[in-house]
């Protein structure tokens, strides 16, 4: 009897200790195995021809030739390219250089591929402000999309900076 006791309480002391390290081992898995989110990453893509509240239908990049048509509703004032131009050194600097001329004149530029002179009244022309307006908020072939750090409303503005800053 005395055996058969000492035995059922090493059984049950191994299921314990079995359960324990199963417990630990999730415990400290867990950091490995939980999906990292990064500020400003989106983590779920959202549904087709969704709205945000107080927002405006964003077009995605595949369908840029719909977004290229749409007009800009904001009127190009002083006030409209100060803004544009507050926004621009905060989210495009980086990338555009301070004075829009692309190539490697951004600190980020010189790791990655040079950025285009925005300056240029050529590509100016090629474009239209809903093609830039979209490039802005649902990014491009290198550009990030920052649709979720600007309003749109923010975004009309860089488009009426950048109009402000090309060469005649």
């Amino acid at each position: 009897m005395k055996y058969l006791f000492i035995l059922m309480l090493l059984v049950v002391g191994a299921a314990a200790g079995a359960w324990g390290a199963a417990i630990v081992v999730r415990w400290n898995d867990n950091m490995t195995q939980t999906p990292k989110i990064v500020p400003g990453e989106r983590v779920f893509s959202m549904p087709a021809g969704v709205v945000p509240r107080g927002g405006e239908l964003i077009i995605p990049k595949e369908q840029r030739d719909v977004a290229a048509k749409r007009p800009n509703p904001v009127r190009a004032s002083d006030a409209s390219i100060a803004i544009g131009r507050e926004r621009f050194t905060t989210f495009c600097v980086p990338c555009h250089g301070p004075e829009a001329k692309g190539g490697t004149t951004g600190p980020v530029a010189t790791k990655f591929i040079p950025t285009p002179d925005l300056t240029n009244a050529e590509l100016q022309k090629q474009r239209t402000d809903g093609y830039w307006h979209s490039y802005i908020v649902v990014g491009g072939a290198v550009m990030p999309a920052y649709g979720e750090a600007l309003s749109s409303q923010e975004a009309w503005h860089i488009v009426n900076f950048l109009r402000s800053v090309a060469q005649k």
